[in-house]
């Protein structure tokens, strides 16, 4: 998790900053009892839900449920990865990190990357001049004047142009076998196995790809001529990753850090001519389809995402697999639908005809996620027949399990009901099995749902005070305990230990992302009214049981394993150890 970072200044660095202060500097809190509040900047909320903890180091909303350390705030607020966060608090507060030197090259890797952001940004400079200057470059204004582009959204997407020309970039550069390697690897030439080196981009009008933070990562280009491909992107690189990145997030992220709405459309003109007529919340792919890691970088953004294909059979095959990659995502506070465009037509077409307000009128009638899921369902199976009942429901199951919000598949169980020969809680029961639910909540240990409990009681006192941890003696033998959450609580103990000067947030931080990640957060933010004085006696009293209910368990696999076979001298002993001290008055 912290790379090169050594973990013993990730504990410090927590340990030292404030989280109220780093978070009050980008959103303005307000003291509420013993924590602080305001609207969370992670979705759109009227009325606060976004809480942060100045004991606890860690910040949480009720409303979306993000939660984390000032690392975590920072790596989703200001879109930075983990070691950028960690610099930014650090140098905050004056402190140099201590990157550790590491046989992978961790280190070099990263210098290699932040050469190639200067670098892109170099060449991204070079189109747009070539598209001032250029002999050739009245083809390519022509066709920006041919789309209706102005000059002004020229400059703001920051296109370009690439002359035609094998060997532009190496001598503009005067590339050196250094910076010749660079361009090499940054996509923008070509090696051929002689050694020579060519222009991956000619004759083409270049519009450079961001990352959210702005940074110049790969290029696409659009033939001007009849040539082919008609698009051409950057291969990828170490810092361009096609099935994460989406064109044009950092120009809607920098109209407003929670859009309401994000449109996510084919292509990279797209975006640029709906922004033509001030449409400013439009993404594309690079062409690929829709991932995981798309739909869970705009989440993090944005609560409704409506997806824009065209209304051929390979729109509608690219909406599906949209909607099998958004299913994970969909929660109460996260909206998916989908809208297909005229037949031959494309956004901009659209919005040429009806205007701004007609386009946006027109992904006004989207159809929710739902309704499209159900309607292909449907339309794929023949439901007037028995065996089209039974595709339809073997079809929508591992569909539907995907869906974190059991009310949500509980509204969409109850209208393909009308189309199976089921009623709705006999479909529900079949579509989410409670095996399926026992499993998830044995593997998690700690669902919402259960009663609180004497192991349920110990995490929330460690987490609220690490230093308990010291006074366990051996934390290994709660691994062995059959009960939801033994495990993660043994975990706890060992990793606390083993970093003593740790406190909450460095918790959070080391199980950010992790499996166990959401029973820490509930369990965090659980309510269980013991008073600040009581936590040691709560927590020591948890363990006593707890430590009891490990030796009860020994004493019953003893006793079961001695009638089906002989035991060894040595279990023969414990098993009398452990029963003379059940009885004991005192134990």
């Amino acid at each position: 998790m912290v790379g090169s970072i050594p973990r013993n200044f990730i504990d410090e660095l927590l340990a030292r900053i404030d989280i109220v202060d780093v978070i009050d500097k980008r959103v303005p809190l307000k003291k509420a009892g013993n924590s602080f509040k305001a609207c969370c900047p992670f979705h759109t909320e009227k009325t606060p839900s976004f809480s942060v903890s100045s004991d606890k180091q860690v910040f949480h909303c009720f409303g979306c449920g993000v939660s984390g350390s000032a690392i975590g705030f920072l790596m989703n607020f200001e879109h930075l990865d983990f070691v950028e966060a960690v610099q930014e608090l650090a140098n905050s507060i004056g402190l140099e990190v201590p990157f550790e030197k590491n046989k992978n090259k961790s280190m070099e890797s990263r210098a290699d990357n932040a050469d190639y952001y200067q670098l892109m940004k170099k060449v991204e400079a070079y189109y747009i001049k070539q598209l001032k200057s250029n002999p050739d470059k009245q083809s390519a204004i022509d066709y920006l004047k041919r789309r209706g582009l102005t000059g002004e959204t020229a400059k703001m997407f920051g296109l370009g142009f690439s002359p035609s020309g094998w060997n532009n970039l190496e001598k503009y550069f005067h590339a050196d076998s250094k910076l010749k390697q660079q361009l090499i690897s940054t996509g923008m030439l070509i090696s051929k196995e002689s050694g020579q080196v060519y222009d991956r981009f000619r004759n083409r009008i270049m519009f450079p790809i961001k990352d959210k933070r702005g940074r110049v990562i790969a290029f696409g280009g659009r033939v001007i001529d009849d040539a082919t491909p008609k698009y051409l992107n950057s291969p990828e690189t170490s810092i361009f990753h096609k099935s994460s990145e989406l064109y044009g997030l950092y120009h809607v992220l920098g109209q407003s850090p929670r859009p309401d709405q994000v449109i996510v459309v084919e292509g990279y003109m797209d975006v640029v001519s709906l922004a033509q007529h001030k449409i400013n919340n439009a993404v594309a792919t690079l062409g690929t389809a829709i991932t995981q890691n798309h739909v869970q970088q705009l989440v993090r953004h944005v609560s409704e995402i409506v997806f824009c294909f065209d209304g051929d059979s390979a729109g509608r095959n690219a909406a599906w697999k949209a909607l099998e990659v958004s299913l994970p995502f969909t929660k109460n506070d996260i909206s998916f639908s989908f809208i297909f465009l005229p037949e031959g037509q494309d956004p901009d077409d659209v919005v040429k005809q009806n205007g701004a307000q007609g386009f946006v009128q027109f992904v006004s009638i989207a159809k929710p996620l739902s309704e499209f899921m159900l309607d292909r369902l449907i339309e794929d199976h023949d439901y007037r027949s028995m065996d089209g009942q039974a595709g339809l429901l073997e079809k929508a199951k591992p569909l539907l399990r995907q869906i974190p919000s059991k009310g949500f598949v509980q509204l969409i169980v109850a209208r393909l009901s009308q189309y199976i020969g089921m009623s709705s809680s006999e479909l529900m029961a079949e579509i989410m099995p409670k095996s399926n639910s026992s499993s998830r909540k044995a593997r998690v240990g700690m669902a919402k749902s259960e009663k609180p409990s004497i192991l349920r009681l110990a995490i929330a006192m460690l987490l609220e005070r690490p230093s308990f941890a010291e006074d366990v003696k051996k934390p290994e033998i709660f691994a062995s305990l059959r009960l939801p959450g033994a495990m993660l609580l043994q975990r706890l103990l060992v990793f606390i230990q083993s970093r003593p000067n740790v406190n909450t947030a460095g918790i959070m931080e080391e199980w950010r992302g992790k499996e166990e990640e959401a029973a820490l957060v509930s369990v965090l933010n659980w309510s269980h009214h013991v008073p600040e004085e009581g936590f040691y006696s709560e927590f020591s009293g948890a363990m006593q049981q707890l430590e009891q209910k490990v030796k009860e368990q020994e004493l019953g696999d003893l006793i079961n394993r001695s009638k089906s076979s002989s035991l060894s001298n040595e279990e023969k002993a414990r098993m009398i150890e452990l029963i003379e001290e059940k009885h004991s008055p005192v134990h």
